[in-house]
This record gives C-alpha cells, sequence and structure tokens, in this order.
C-alpha cells in the first residue's frame, strides 16, 4: 500500500496559489483601504517562517542562503527598472529631469553620508561599515512604490515622475558607494584602492552602463523591427522581447564591468522612444508589470519568512534610531535641501508646491533593492558581527517602510490629487504666492 507524504514544496505551492487567488479577486477591496499588497505578503510571509508553519526555511543550520536571496531580488530590481524606463515618456533634457538630477545628486548622496554619520557616532561601526550601511538603505525601491510613481506613460505629475525616475535611477547609483564601503570593510587604507574605486567603479560602470543601455536596446529594436517586416512573430510570444531586452542588457553591460540596474533603465527610456507604434512598449510595460507583481510577492514572502523575533530585539534600539532618523528627519529634510528653488515644469513661474516637497521626502519607500545590496555584500566580505548588525537594522527598516508607507500611501496620495496636483496643473492662477 502506497502512503502518500506530501512534500513541503507542494504545500508552499498550495499556499502561494491560495494567496494569488485571494489577492487578485479582492484586489477590488484592497485598493480602497489604507493598505499595500506588501504588507499582505509580509504577514503571509511570517506566518510561513519559521513561527508559523515553517514551509518557507532560507536558513538550514543556521546557515542563511545569501546567494538565492541576492539572485532573486537582483532578477525583481532589473524587471522594475525596465519597467520605470518604460513608463517615461518626457523628452530627454536636462530642464524636464531637474527634479531627477536633484534626487539623484543631491537627496541620495546626502542621505548616504548621513546614515554614514549615524552609524560612525551612534551606532559603534567603522567608517567603512557605516558607509556600507548608508549605501544599503539610501536607495528608494522601484518595487513596492507603484502606488506612488507614474500610472501610465500619459501621466506627466511631477511628484510621480520624480519618484519614478528616482527608483529607477538609484538602485543603480547607489552601486559605488556600496563598493567603497566594501573596500573599506577589507582595508582601512583608502590610498590602496580609491584610485581604482574612482576610475572603474564610478566612472567608467557609470559609463557603460549608459552606453550599453542604449546599444543593447537599439540593437535588439534594429533586430526586431528587421524580422517583423519578414515574418511577424507569434502575437502571444511577441512580448518576450521585453524580457530578452532586459536579460541581454543587464548580462552584457556586467560583462564589460558596468552597471547593469542603470543599463536596464536606459534600456527601458530608449525602448519606449524607439517605435513609430506607441501600442508596442505599452504592450510590453503591460507584460513587465504582471512579472513585477509577481517577484514582488516571491520577495516579501521571503523577506517575512527571515524576520526572526531575538536578533530584531537585540538590534532593536539601533534600528529604531535609523528608522526614526531616515523616515524622519533625514529623507525629508535631504528632499526639501534638494528641492529649494525647484519650479514647476508646466508653468516655470510657479515654485514646487511645499507639499509636493514634503511629499518626496516621506516617499523614501525601501525594499528590494536594499536587501539586494545587503546579500551582495554578504557574498563579498561582509561577515560576522558587521553583518549581523547591518542586516537586522536593514529588515527592520524594510519592514516599517512596508507597514507605515504602505498604510499612508493611499490616503497621502488622494489628498496630494486633490489639493495639490488639480491646482498645479491647472491654469496658472491671479497670484502666485498661493502656490509658493
Amino acid at each position: 500500500m502506497r502512503v502518500a507524504m506530501v512534500d513541503i514544496y507542494i504545500i508552499d505551492l498550495l499556499v502561494i496559489g491560495t494567496l494569488l487567488l485571494m489577492v487578485t479577486l479582492g484586489s477590488g477591496w484592497i485598493s480602497r483601504l489604507p493598505l499595500s499588497f506588501a504588507i499582505i505578503y509580509l504577514v503571509v510571509g511570517i506566518v510561513l517562517g519559521p513561527y508559523g508553519f515553517g514551509l518557507i526555511q532560507l536558513r538550514r543550520d543556521d546557515v542563511f542562503n545569501a546567494e538565492l536571496l541576492q539572485r532573486l531580488t537582483e532578477f525583481v530590481v532589473i524587471v522594475s527598472v525596465f519597467g520605470c524606463g518604460l513608463k517615461i515618456v518626457r523628452p530627454l533634457r536636462w530642464k524636464d529631469w531637474n527634479i531627477t538630477t536633484r534626487l539623484i545628486g543631491l537627496l541620495m548622496p546626502i542621505s548616504i553620508f548621513a546614515l554614514a554619520v549615524v552609524g560612525k557616532l551612534f551606532l559603534g561601526m567603522e567608517w567603512g561599515e557605516a558607509i556600507l550601511l548608508g549605501a544599503i538603505l539610501a536607495p528608494t525601491d522601484p518595487v513596492l512604490a507603484s502606488e506612488v510613481q507614474l500610472t501610465d506613460t500619459n501621466d506627466q505629475d511631477e511628484l510621480r515622475f520624480g519618484l519614478t525616475s528616482e527608483g529607477g535611477l538609484n538602485d543603480a547609483l547607489a552601486f559605488p558607494f556600496v563598493y567603497f564601503g566594501i573596500y573599506a570593510l577589507k582595508d582601512n587604507n583608502w590610498n590602496n584602492w580609491l584610485k581604482d574605486w574612482i576610475l572603474v567603479d564610478l566612472i567608467w560602470a557609470i559609463a557603460a552602463g549608459i552606453v550599453m543601455g542604449i546599444v543593447v536596446a537599439k540593437g535588439v529594436v534594429w533586430i526586431d523591427k528587421k524580422i517583423q517586416k519578414r515574418r511577424p512573430a507569434d502575437e502571444l510570444m511577441e512580448d518576450f522581447v521585453a524580457l530578452s531586452t532586459i536579460l541581454l542588457t543587464y548580462s552584457i553591460t556586467e560583462i564589460v564591468n558596468g552597471y547593469g540596474f542603470l543599463a536596464v533603465f536606459v534600456a527601458g527610456l530608449v525602448i519606449q522612444r524607439s517605435y513609430q507604434n506607441p501600442e508596442k512598449p505599452l504592450a510590453q510595460l503591460e507584460f513587465i508589470e504582471r512579472i513585477e507583481k509577481l517577484l514582488e510577492v516571491g520577495t516579501i514572502l521571503l523577506l517575512g519568512s527571515i524576520l526572526l523575533f531575538q536578533p530584531m530585539l537585540n538590534y532593536g534600539a539601533q534600528s529604531l534610531l535609523v528608522i526614526i532618523l531616515l523616515f524622519l528627519v533625514i529623507r525629508p529634510l535631504g528632499a526639501w535641501i534638494s528641492t529649494i528653488g525647484m519650479r514647476n515644469l508646466k508653468f516655470p513661474r510657479r515654485k514646487l508646491h511645499s507639499g509636493a516637497r514634503w511629499l518626496f521626502g516621506w516617499f523614501g519607500i525601501r525594499g528590494v533593492g536594499s536587501l539586494y545590496y545587503l546579500a551582495y555584500a554578504f557574498g563579498n566580505g561582509l561577515k560576522g558581527e558587521a553583518a549581523e548588525q547591518i542586516a537586522w537594522i536593514t529588515y527592520s527598516t524594510i519592514v516599517v517602510s512596508v507597514l507605515v508607507h504602505g498604510v499612508s500611501a493611499t490616503p497621502l496620495m488622494k489628498w496630494y490629487e486633490r489639493n495639490i496636483a488639480s491646482k498645479t496643473n491647472a491654469n496658472p492662477p491671479a497670484t502666485i504666492d498661493e502656490f509658493d
């Protein structure tokens, strides 16, 4: 007589399938609540982890599978930043991207440096560890921030554009600082590696990312157009051009030692502008967003499953300090400083509304990008007490971000649309002071 033994993997599939069915059919109700889907996934992940049914385990015999987390989050990020690029139809002119250059060129370095100072002065870290912590937590997340990003290619709102372009770029441009922290961990004498860091990790890798993003995307589009003229691809398979573009761009860029995240974002921008038929990139965007949503489920489930009460409690005071300073001081003040003198793009005589400036400061959502950088650091020299400290501060920060930003995103964006966006995108008022 054959006795059926149900594998844990099969139970995992059952639970995930049930979860997907529930959130899909219940999405109409969930979207009306001040509640993000990520919160639901996080709670389910905790239930499936060691404190619940133990069905998802990234820890085996106290060994954490950092490589699995790194590869999963890596794929999630490249899919997401490509989608960010596809959403943006704004002209590639400096003045049109002014808010992005401020958020990347000012706000991100301010965040990294401020967090590094907190790590050095208050958490007892060495400078290498402190800079690494800042680089891991500085990037905003393109995956969990869909409610505050551009809704479609027709959306030209400045707040949504700024948050979308920031999320698409800073997951790539935080990488030099991650390398800086890793090098400093291995060698306290910065003179031994600083020159190579500037030439290779700062200048070359960024330049290579931009160039390869353009070249590979243009090449894919050229091949696509040539072949489609001769024999159109199967309609069901055509959207996979987007996925192939992501994988080719990322892999080729990494081979030449460039930043693949940056290249994939640039590729999304190029694809958006390379087809005469606007329906083509729109179909790719819809396909990519579906993949992104599915990957989000898996990533946040894993995050929930790796949370452990005792380590989070051990580093609770440090995590709380970082969270309070990052969410309530560093990000808001950094955003305010970065947007000083910023003008409304549509009506240049108007200053950027103060409410929008504060929302830039609040919506510094942390998530999958930070998980990737943490897992990457694990595989490149971060270990011991420093690894535990940075890891649990990072996990706690992401969890709190999922909760507080998930709860606040819907009501705050509704308030913004009703009280700010509707006014700043309307005809200029009689007096300009109203919008200062």
